[in-house]
């Protein structure tokens, strides 16, 4: 056998092992995936059934229980959280919606890479339009009118307490179906001046009721800073720093947001900023909240932490937005939150 043989033999054999693991890889992921599907004693009781986006006094959400109904969007009447639950045909990483309005981020293994996709839905959670994603799913909004809606996905590293991670935020006009495909593109003013970088990103938006105003996390330098966005100027501009992943008010005047506690830790505190006199409160939850919070009301926000004793599964607890209190367990099994 010649070396160049030799050679050829090597490299066959280094491709069919490197087939053989990724495989494997996928085989063993959706081996743990079958058995998360199936029926757990137990669990929340959670049946199949019709959801719509026209329903009044519902809190929807994604179904995290283990079950044949995880990652499902389901329902449960706001007045009673820890009911039984509603669950649809559609399944999502993650899901928001808002005025007949919904935005589900879809992300499925595979082979070679995984495939994530995000889908337009109507009110009855149908698909109207599909967009190919960068990359893994991360947050999601939709304006309280229903017109925008906004996505994050990771391009580059899996949490935002990775050493090196980049993220893309894409805007999508309902009603003209124009897609801006990264806030990247916009204009930006810090401190006053306008500013330009090579390591900008930007996540987590969250939209005013005139259909023009949004904030979002600007990361730059090293440090997070809560931008105000116009989408008709397109431009941002800075407003504090130290915020990530807002959320705002129903009245429009407060940002529910995580700050870092230790510079360069993945913990997060949870606090809510007076948008007109940048005053910060603290609010009663003291565990680290990696999540982007939602308004309940105008007093009361949901946020996703961690399920005790199951890996990758998380709960929804709630806490008053004002600093006092204590958290209160929402619903176990769960994430994505959103209010009808």
């Amino acid at each position: 056998m010649t070396p160049l043989h030799r050679r050829l033999l090597v490299l066959v054999a280094a491709v069919l092992v490197l087939a053989g693991v990724g495989t494997g890889v996928v085989l063993h992921a959706a081996a743990r995936a079958d058995r998360a599907d199936r029926p757990q004693s137990g669990g929340p009781a959670v049946s199949a059934g019709k959801l719509t986006l026209d329903q009044k006094k519902r809190l929807l959400f994604v179904n995290a229980a283990a079950g044949p109904h995880r990652t499902a969007v389901a329902s449960v009447a706001s007045a009673d959280p820890g009911g039984g639950r509603l669950a649809s045909h559609l399944k999502c990483a993650r899901f928001y919606a808002a005025a007949g309005t919904g935005i589900c981020l879809q992300s499925n293994p595979g082979v070679l890479k995984q495939s994530n996709r995000a889908l337009l839905l109507d009110a009855g959670l149908r698909t109207r339009r599909t967009f190919p994603l960068a990359g893994t799913p991360s947050r999601a909004r939709v304006s309280p009118s229903g017109r925008f809606v906004a996505w994050t996905v990771f391009v580059s590293g899996e949490s935002y307490s990775s050493a090196f991670f980049s993220t893309r935020t894409s805007v999508l006009d309902t009603r003209t179906m124009q897609l801006t495909p990264s806030l990247e593109t916009f204009s930006v003013v810090k401190d006053g001046k306008p500013y330009r970088a090579s390591d900008i990103n930007f996540w987590g938006v969250t939209f005013a009721s005139d259909d023009d105003t949004f904030y979002a996390t600007l990361n730059t330098g090293g440090k997070t800073h809560l931008v105000r966005g116009s989408l008709s100027r397109r431009t941002v501009t800075t407003v504090a720093e130290n915020v990530e992943c807002p959320s705002l008010s129903p009245d429009g005047t407060r940002v529910a947001f995580k700050k870092r506690v230790l510079s360069r830790t993945d913990l997060w505190h949870e606090y809510v900023l007076d948008l007109r006199t940048l005053r910060e409160t603290p609010l009663a939850e003291r565990h680290s909240v990696d999540d982007q919070a939602t308004w309940l009301d105008d007093h009361t926000v949901a946020y996703a932490l961690p399920a005790d004793g199951q890996v990758g599964s998380t709960d929804l607890w709630s806490v008053s937005a004002d600093g006092t209190g204590t958290p209160h367990l929402l619903i176990p099994g769960a994430s994505s939150p959103a209010p009808l």
